[in-house]
């Protein structure tokens, strides 16, 4: 990068961090430091927004769409029914009790066991997806440094830990703020940018055409089929659970909207996320689908992870590699001769032609997918590690190669701002989930209010360190977009399953609903490992597992005097 754009990237990051600070002020009590119920509409639908879109969305997004086309965004089709829900039963009964955390309404309607079991699993589940969300930045700053990540994860996680640690809900919610509103000026220009790129004779509408007719604007998938993972149907059914249980139990979000001056400002806030975030969402694909189809005329790198193929250049496969780097160049100058025919082609407006040159583009393409492949199982064998992909630094290459300068620094930091933010709400619900469900609900009942300030900024310390921890060893799980919601689909379907329970099934008492969250809890890791279904089926087949078993169980096992209250 040059000088402006490191002026950019710095300025931009130290702003965000001063502002939360300032904005954030001092916290005297943990209403304070975990509430901040003050917040209008707008600004709880970007916190929310925030939350969720982190730098993984904006890192792996369009490179997922990049290789695997648009399909990834029928995941999001079920967000708008689910923001309908939590609107009507979630907010309403969350902003009544005056919680902290979704998980002090299971003592209430349940009792203890259950509470501590579903704070128990949000921590595990949450504390291994933020540490994927500090891992996603500090690729890009290996890149550009070209230093190894586990360096630039240590400082990534160390500075959004700073102000997280000191203003707490306050800072958090105040920084997303402006995070969102900069995270959306940048994308726009880069899809701007991606466009004005292309060939003079390549234009929007050819450019999307050309990646249509390589696989890569499958949008919507109409066919059935459990092992999919991204069809309409697992979309809408396998996302509606996954997004209900993430905005409605996951304590990262729960904290989001409940920082909402009101009942209808919070409802407000999360409908105005699920009509943006599919459409948001689209665009970010559609700008990876762009980039894919610049690559058509502009030859990519063989592996776009820089650190990878420098370090297998220094290797004893370094004769290998470079020889497949060449054949690679020739492959590409073919491949690119088919796609000016094809874009040719277009304009005779000739079908057979068409066609033709279609099955020639296709055949030029197997030729340098398949020396890509000898490439990648080179660069495997000397790092070890056979999850190696690149599809995070897609995006990236693009940005730091071709962007003009000043703008780079912006989406670099576009990109940082949108991990921290997200990786600030993930330690601030971990903390305030540790402190208000464990601490001071089980170790320490009595204590001050300061006391339980305290704690808190301890427990963020703590859970950023495990986070950090864990980012260390995030290269090994492959896309992180993915990743993140694969994990999730592990626990948030049993604990939504939990919580339907508890809403609307009155008679099911607290024993029941917790063995059966801990049978199906089990049963969804097993059918995870074994590859059973795809993992969006997981969240639903989770949710449906706890409601039948804790009502059968809830027939044999008789009340306890505890219960029956």
């Amino acid at each position: 990068m040059s000088l402006t754009d490191w002026i950019v990237l710095g300025t931009t990051l130290l702003a965000i961090v001063i502002y939360g600070v300032w904005k954030s002020g001092t916290s005297k009590n943990i209403d304070q430091y975990h509430g901040n119920r003050s917040l209008p509409w707008y600004h709880v639908g970007l916190s929310v927004m925030a939350t969720q879109a982190s730098a993984i969305t904006f890192l792996s997004a369009p490179g997922q769409a990049y290789s695997d086309g648009m399909r990834f965004v029928q995941f999001y089709f079920g967000l708008p029914l689910a923001m309908i829900v939590l609107c009507i039963t979630f907010v309403p009964i969350f902003h009544k009790l005056k919680v902290y955390t979704a998980y002090e309404f299971l003592e209430q309607r349940f009792d203890l066991k259950t509470r501590a079991l579903t704070s128990i699993l949000f921590l595990i589940q949450r504390g291994l997806s933020t540490a994927i969300t500090i891992y996603a930045p500090a690729i890009i700053l290996s890149g550009i440094l070209h230093i190894n990540t586990t360096y630039t994860t240590l400082f990534i996680g160390g500075l959004v830990l700073f102000y997280t640690v000191y203003g707490g809900a306050k800072a958090v919610s105040y920084t997303q703020l402006l995070q969102m509103s900069i995270i959306f000026t940048g994308m726009f220009l880069a899809g701007v940018f991606v466009v004005m790129l292309l060939p003079h004779n390549v234009g929007f509408g050819k450019a999307i055409k050309l990646a249509g007719n390589m696989g890569r604007m499958n949008v919507i998938d109409w066919k059935f089929d459990a092992n999919n993972r991204y069809n309409i149907w697992s979309g809408i059914i396998g996302g509606f659970f996954l997004q209900l249980s993430y905005f409605g139990t996951d304590q990262s979000q729960v904290g989001r909207y409940l920082t909402g001056s009101s009942i209808g400002q919070s409802r407000l806030g999360l409908i105005m996320n699920g009509l943006i975030k599919i459409p948001m969402q689209f665009c970010i694909l559609l700008i990876g689908v762009l980039v894919f189809s610049f690559y058509q005329f502009n030859r990519p790198p063989v592996f776009f992870n820089n650190y990878e193929v420098e370090q297998v250049k220094k290797s004893r496969y370094a004769p290998q590699f470079n020889a497949l780097e060449k054949q690679y160049e020739g492959a590409f100058a073919n491949k690119k001769e088919k796609t000016e025919a094809l874009v040719k082609a277009f304009d005779s407006q000739d079908e057979s032609q068409i066609a033709n040159a279609k099955i020639d583009l296709k055949t030029a393409e197997k030729r340098t997918d398949t020396l890509r492949k000898s490439a990648i199982d080179i660069i495997k064998k000397n790092s070890g590690n056979n999850a190696v992909n690149d599809t995070n630094y897609v995006f990236l290459t693009f940005v730091t190669q071709y962007l003009p300068k000043g703008l780079i620094g912006l989406l670099i930091a576009i990109i940082f701002l949108a991990s921290m933010g997200s990786t600030a709400s993930g330690l601030n619900a971990l903390a305030c989930t540790s402190v208000v469900d464990i601490y001071k609900r089980i170790l320490k009942p009595d204590g001050s209010e300061q006391s339980y300030v305290t704690a808190s900024r301890l427990a963020t310390v703590f859970w950023g360190l495990v986070c950090i921890g864990m980012a260390l060893y995030a290269s090994k799980i492959g896309n992180l977009l993915e990743a993140v919601n694969e994990l999730g689909s592990y626990i948030y379907g049993t604990i939504l399953g939990v919580f339907i329970v508890a809403f609307y099934l009155k008679k099911i008492k607290g024993t029941p609903v917790f063995i059966a969250a801990v049978i199906t809890e089990a049963l969804i890791c097993v059918m995870g490992y074994y590859n059973t279904v795809a993992y969006l089926w997981l969240n639903a087949i989770g949710c449906i597992g706890v409601i039948i078993i804790a009502y059968i169980l809830n027939t044999l096992i008789p009340a306890k005097p505890a219960d029956a209250q």
